[in-house]
């Protein structure tokens, strides 16, 4: 440390190492010591930093001496007025501030990740996915997390299947997935099946029938490698009453199976959200006495503990339930109107 007379008076210049060893430079070097410096820049006051960090006035001159120590030159003039930033100060200031700003977004983005509101999350989905609560519910994701990458992709179930195995997707929305090895799946969402017949069917005015009287038609239907569950389910709605479907065509999506059997090709049997799509040609009668549902299953592997894989999940299962309450409340209601009409 040297006394010095300047223009302004007597000020104080520590004199610091310039033979320093710069490779001990990130070990000695701490956050702190650029937090202590950005209030003593900023207050130009020792004092009144000191009160801004709740320290002490001399823990807090140490720390700076110890920073141009490291750093090798002087960051501050001190005058028995006033403490200037010297040159060399002004530039570390932009510096510092910078650096404690990009650790404190470093910070907070590794906590987005860790809460799940960040990162990248690819998302498997079968077609017919697409008739159900599943796009109000990736809408309501993506208002939620807007900072996740969402990566969407669809496949058959098999498909889907394949790849969250193997690390290509992170979740999938299959339909009567099953058992999969290595996959947790979690059902979502059931719905009944019904009839897909031709306008001009003999049966196209009823409103239910049953697969019975469908033992003698021709069917249009998709292929059991798209999904063989979903497959066996839908055949042992025909299997009940002693027959098996005789498949004269297939089709990969259930667009294409409704177009065939509206141009008179066959009948299908297909969950009930087909009934979205059917067009003037096609109708979609209930089936009676049918004692399976074709189920919607959220996948993803298992042993997954990513807060965003968890995270999307959570959405998942909360919007399908919301969708479920509310159906019950309307199908509730249809069933309180018919009451009321059957009692007039």
């Amino acid at each position: 440390m040297k006394l010095r007379v300047g223009r302004s008076g007597l000020y104080v210049q520590y004199i610091v190492r310039f033979d320093y060893d710069l490779s001990d430079m990130d070990q000695d070097l701490e956050l702190r010591h650029l937090r202590y410096f950005v209030a003593v820049a900023e207050e130009l006051h020792f004092g009144r930093a000191a009160e801004r960090l709740h320290l002490a006035q001399p823990p807090l001159s140490q720390q700076i001496r110890r920073l141009e120590e490291i750093l090798g030159y002087p960051l501050f003039l001190r005058t028995s007025r006033a403490v200037k930033l010297t040159a060399a100060g002004e530039v570390f200031l932009e510096r510092a501030r910078r650096t404690l700003r990009n650790v404190r977004e470093d910070i907070e983005e590794a906590r987005s990740v860790g809460r799940g509101d960040e990162g990248m999350l690819r998302v498997g989905f079968i077609g017919s996915g697409m008739l159900t609560p599943l796009p109000a519910m990736l809408g309501r994701y993506r208002l939620l997390y807007p900072r996740v990458q969402l990566l969407l992709s669809e496949a058959h179930t098999s498909g889907l299947g394949h790849s969250l195995n193997r690390g290509m997707l992170d979740a999938g929305f299959m339909r009567d997935g099953g058992a999969v090895e290595g996959l947790h799946l979690e059902v979502l969402f059931s719905e009944p099946f019904v009839g897909v017949l031709p306008a001009t069917h003999r049966l196209a005015e009823r409103n239910v029938i049953s697969a019975a009287d469908l033992r003698d038609e021709p069917f249009v239907f998709f292929t059991p490698t798209a999904g063989t569950l979903a497959y066996e389910k839908t055949v042992s709605l025909c299997e009940e009453h002693g027959y098996r479907p005789r498949v004269v065509q297939e089709a990969p999506q259930w667009l294409t199976i409704l177009r065939l059997v509206g141009a008179g090709l066959g009948v299908s049997i297909a969950p009930a959200c087909v009934r979205q799509i059917a067009g003037p040609e096609v109708v979609c009668p209930a089936l009676r006495g049918a004692k399976v549902m074709s189920d919607i299953e959220l996948a993803f592997r298992e042993g997954e503990d990513r807060a965003v894989v968890g995270a999307f999940a959570a959405v998942a299962q909360e919007s399908f339930r919301r969708f479920a309450g509310k159906r019950i409340d309307i199908e509730a209601s249809r069933e309180r109107a018919s009451r009321r009409r059957a009692s007039r």
